[in-house]
């Protein structure tokens, strides 16, 4: 089916778009741009050069879709910025494309970003995640599937958050943040994010063994790397424990406040 196409959108002739699109009044979208089947695209929304837009998405008004990069780094090279499907963008949202030729800022499938979100360059974003109203996520950040931040919250640069956690309203971090765990906003560990584990379908077992993996982590007298190795000895395997001990061992700048 033809996509709907207001005359009153300001549409790039060597823009791509895919069948069975609506598309609002007042929507700039430049020459670089790929955009799916299925796509909602609400008035006043700006889709800028490097786009690559899979299929299913609704971005709202006042949106800005690959805006420019704000890194000091920036010299106009030619990247992009990958959204995948099913995604749901609320009004007032900047995602930004990468910095450097060649890269991307990827955001994966079925997210929700609320209201005033801000994605910025080189960050990669996997499936199923909600960002609150208000949160900004810095440049070359890695989020994983399941991720849900409450209103408010900011993520500082090169850090990553694990599969299935949850960071509480009004929090700035800047050390990285392990799988299936709860973050307070004061920064600090507030437990293993059973609710979350459960709605993705990690059974009880398994989530007892999460449990005492980061009460290895956050309550013991010891250092990561020695509570690291301790889980990989005393922990039953899995491939959710496998994923938390690589996790841990993978940090480069360590991970968020013990307890």
């Amino acid at each position: 089916m033809a996509s709907e196409i207001s005359p009153k959108a300001e549409i790039s002739p060597k823009a791509k778009i895919g069948n069975n699109c609506k598309i609002f009044p007042f929507v700039y979208i430049e020459d670089d741009v790929v955009i799916g089947d299925n796509c909602i695209i609400f008035p006043f929304v700006s889709i800028l050069n490097g786009t690559r837009m899979g299929n299913n998405n609704k971005i709202h008004q006042g949106s800005v879709i690959s805006a420019l990069p704000q890194d000091f780094e920036f010299r106009g090279e030619k990247t992009e910025c990958i959204i995948g499907d099913n995604n749901i963008i609320r009004e007032n949202v900047v995602i930004n494309r990468a910095t450097h030729s060649g890269g991307q800022t990827a955001i994966g499938n079925d997210n929700f970003l609320m209201e005033g979100a801000h994605i910025s360059h080189d960050t990669k974003v996997g499936n199923r995640c909600v960002f609150g109203y208000g949160t900004k996520i810095a440049g070359d950040c890695l989020i994983e599937d399941a991720v849900i931040f409450s209103s408010s919250v900011i993520e500082n640069a090169k850090t990553r958050v694990g599969i299935g956690s949850m960071i509480q309203a009004g929090t700035t971090f800047s050390k990285d943040i392990p799988p299936y765990i709860v973050i307070t906003n004061e920064g600090q560990y507030g437990g293993v994010n059973f609710a979350i584990g459960r709605q993705h379908g990690v059974d009880e077992k398994t989530l007892k063994h999460i449990a005492n993996a980061y009460r290895l982590v956050f309550h013991g007298k010891t250092s990561v790397f020695d509570a690291t190795n301790q889980i990989e000895e005393q922990v039953p395997d899995g491939p959710e424990i496998r994923h938390i001990i690589e996790f841990l061992r993978s940090s480069q700048i360590g991970i968020i406040t013990k307890m």
